[in-house]
């Protein structure tokens, strides 16, 4: 049996003020396209099901033209809520500034978090991804990333991206405060981090080691 992998989409396509964002296409696309090449099964869910937008400032014609088996996927995603998690090995959270709107204190998408933690199973994810481990608690009661070494988009860079004030958070602080070993490379230079079945990417640069880590980790 093929081993199967789970991708969760945010479903914001907005920021509060009306600025479109949304999913980040390569760090999608790339990993989706790296799994499948290798034979891996992959589904594809959103946080509210239907259609994903994607962040206009992540798409080109030369991209959406090298991910359309991914995106041609994106217009009818199903939700979390209709998920087995059971069926899957691994699952991956791409970013895209809409995730850390509909990611982040999520109750069912922690729940879906938690299993993962307790079959020992891989949770992957890079750049604003990882803010979907905000507010989670494993059923110890202890936050899910407390004293794990992970990396996410950096304080840094979305100061550089003068974005810092259009976010509810700054996801490395927010990862540090609940006790993440967060660990920062060079702004927007390829940087992945693996501790105890978590496999994190700094940002988009990230997209392609983090697809093939992710390989090699269910190899």
């Amino acid at each position: 049996m093929s081993k199967k992998v789970l991708f969760v989409l945010t479903s914001t396509s907005q920021y509060p003020d009306g600025t479109e964002t949304g999913l980040w296409l390569e760090e999608a696309g790339e990993p989706y396209d790296i799994l499948r090449n290798e034979g891996i099964d992959v589904d594809i869910a959103s946080i509210k099901g239907g259609k994903v937008n994607l962040d206009p400032n992540s798409t080109s014609d030369e991209l959406l033209n090298k991910y359309t088996s991914f995106t041609s996927q994106l217009n009818h995603t199903p939700s979390i809520e209709d998920i087995d998690v059971d069926e899957y090995e691994a699952i991956y959270l791409p970013g895209g500034h809409g995730t850390v709107f509909d990611f982040a204190n999520n109750e069912k998408l922690a729940n879906i978090l938690v299993h993962f933690r307790d079959h020992d199973k891989i949770i992957s994810s890079v750049c604003h991804g990882p803010s979907a481990f905000v507010g989670v608690k494993t059923s110890n009661g202890k936050y899910l990333v407390d004293g794990i070494r992970l990396t996410a988009f950096t304080d840094s860079e979305e100061k550089a991206m003068g974005l810092e004030d259009k976010v509810p958070f700054l996801t490395q602080s927010k990862l540090e405060e609940q006790g993440a070993h967060f660990i920062t490379s060079d702004d927007f230079t390829s940087h992945l981090e693996e501790d105890r079945k978590f496999i994190t990417g700094q940002n988009p640069q990230s997209s392609e080691v983090i697809g093939k880590a992710l390989v090699n980790a269910l190899k």
